[in-house]
């Protein structure tokens, strides 16, 4: 056996191994030198001793705490180092676990590129050094990635390794991203966002088109009740309206959002409800039941909404692609040109951070910025 005492306490741990009392020296606490298989005893306890006392200083030197029982139950159990591999496969579990189905394909698609570069993932984050980070981006960039795509993979390579560092998979100083900044691979994106007079014309467009007729009315919806993002809307049923107000939580962010249903929105929902279908649009039906055929499904309806919706967007005349989206970004832009708080206009969008509202939010144009300047004499 070996002892471990702390304390005043002592702690025995068998070594897996008996001999006859006769070969054993009480007093030196060590085999007799009569003693069979005396040299590989010798060493087995060493060994056992340097394994205790190796992780005693490891566990000193963490300043952690530890008693005779959880440094025998470290020993005896002890936790295999995660790789940068097992991390990732199980943030995208989980991801996928929680439905959190866009930012698991977000991550399942950069653990595929790394895959790629590094071959496999079988490596400890102590490898991933600034000199590994910056050799992954010029990789990317002769795959002729554009730099937000860049950027989208590195603050997602960010978010695996801040997980690492949670679970002290890694120590702090060897953080790569305080050198290496990833807020370096952003490139300002087009104006997604467009006047209220070109909202208002996308909402009078007149056509016979069914399909055009949908895409006009979700992209109103989606503008009159917060820019709710598509997805979000192909899952709203009778139960997210209560007392004329639309009460749902968002796919991405788990936001609860609540809002007060304007007057052309509920025209919009009387227009398109079936009572035999669950969904207040059509986009899902019962028939789409797994969550694979709910997603392909809105991808399948998204795609041809956007299509009919660029189409109209150029018979009027609008500078930009129009999407879905432009109906989210416009909502956010039109209340800030009312003067409407940022805060608010996270709440109503349901984001994680008024931050990511900001993105949202349009510069101000040349006029305004011209108007502001002459306040300064």
């Amino acid at each position: 056996m070996i002892r471990i005492c702390k304390d005043g306490k002592k702690k025995y741990k068998s070594l897996g191994v008996s001999l006859n009392p006769i070969y054993w020296d009480f007093k030196k606490g060590k085999p007799k030198a009569k003693c069979p298989n005396k040299t590989a005893i010798e060493k087995l306890i060493s060994a056992k001793k340097k394994e205790f006392t190796d992780e005693i200083v490891k566990l000193k030197s963490e300043c952690k705490e530890f008693t005779t029982n959880t440094l025998v139950e470290i020993i005896s159990n002890p936790v295999k180092p995660k790789t940068v591999n097992d991390v990732f496969l199980a943030q995208i579990q989980r991801l996928s676990a929680e439905k959190r189905r866009g930012y698991m394909l977000s991550t399942q698609q950069v653990y595929n590129s790394l895959i790629k570069y590094n071959k496999h993932l079988n490596i400890y984050f102590s490898e991933i050094d600034v000199t590994w980070l910056r050799k992954y981006e010029t990789w990317l960039k002769k795959q002729k990635l554009s730099e937000n795509t860049i950027g989208i993979r590195f603050r997602t390579l960010r978010a695996i390794y801040n997980i690492a560092m949670e679970q002290n998979l890694i120590k702090p100083e060897q953080y790569p991203f305080k050198s290496y900044k990833v807020s370096k691979l952003h490139k300002e994106t087009a104006k997604r966002a467009i006047t209220k007079e070109e909202i208002n014309k996308v909402m009078t467009f007149n056509t016979s088109n069914e399909y055009s007729i949908l895409a006009i009315g979700l992209f109103s919806f989606s503008y009159l009740m917060g820019g709710i993002n598509f997805v979000d809307m192909a899952y709203l049923t009778k139960e997210n309206i209560l007392d004329d107000r639309l009460i749902y939580s968002r796919r991405k962010t788990k936001k609860l959002i609540k809002l007060p249903l304007q007057n052309k929105a509920i025209e919009l929902v009387n227009k398109y409800h079936n009572p035999n279908n669950p969904y207040l649009f059509p986009i899902l039906s019962q028939f789409h039941k797994t969550e694979i055929q709910q997603a392909n499904r809105v991808h399948k309806v998204i795609t041809k909404i956007n299509q009919h919706l660029k189409e109209i967007g150029k018979e009027l005349n609008i500078p930009i692609d129009l999407t879905t989206y432009v109906a989210r970004h416009s909502f956010a832009t039109v209340l800030k040109r009312s003067g409407v708080s940022t805060s608010i206009i996270c709440e109503s969008l349901g984001h994680s951070s008024e931050k990511v509202t900001q993105i949202y939010l349009d510069s101000f144009d040349n006029i305004q910025i011209d108007e502001a300047m002459k306040n300064l004499l």
